[in-house]
C-alpha cells in the first residue's frame, strides 16, 4: 500500500507535469533569441544547419521522439561538452522547455 506521502508526491509530480505541458512558449523564444541563436536555428520551419553545424536546429529537437518537456529539463539542467554553461532558473528551463516543445508538429 501507499504511503500518504507517496500518493502527495505522486499527485504533485502528476500536477507539475500538467502545467509545464500549459506553459506559454512566448517566454522560451525570448530566451533562445537570447541565449541560442549563436549555435543554433530556433525559429519554426528552420531545419538547415545553424551558425554551428553541430548544435541541432530546435525545430528537428522537437521532432525527435524521446523530446518531452521533462527530457528537455533535465538535458538543460545539465552541463555539455562543446555548449556554453548558461545559468538558468528553474522557471527559464521550463520557459525555454515549453517552446521547444511548442516546435513540434501537431498529430493529426
Amino acid at each position: 500500500m501507499f504511503s500518504r506521502f507517496t500518493l502527495c508526491l505522486i499527485a504533485t509530480l502528476c500536477a507539475s507535469a500538467a502545467m509545464a505541458q500549459q506553459t506559454d512558449p512566448g517566454p522560451g523564444r525570448r530566451l533562445a533569441e537570447r541565449f541560442c541563436t549563436s549555435c543554433h536555428e530556433i525559429r519554426p520551419g528552420e531545419t538547415g544547419a545553424g551558425p554551428m553545424a553541430a548544435a541541432p536546429p530546435f525545430q528537428l529537437v522537437a521532432r525527435m521522439p524521446s523530446t518531452t518537456q521533462l527530457a528537455l529539463h533535465v538535458f538543460l539542467s545539465t552541463s555539455h561538452a562543446g555548449m556554453p554553461n548558461i545559468l538558468l532558473t528553474e522557471q527559464e528551463i521550463d520557459e525555454l522547455a515549453a517552446y521547444i516543445v511548442s516546435l513540434a508538429p501537431t498529430p493529426k
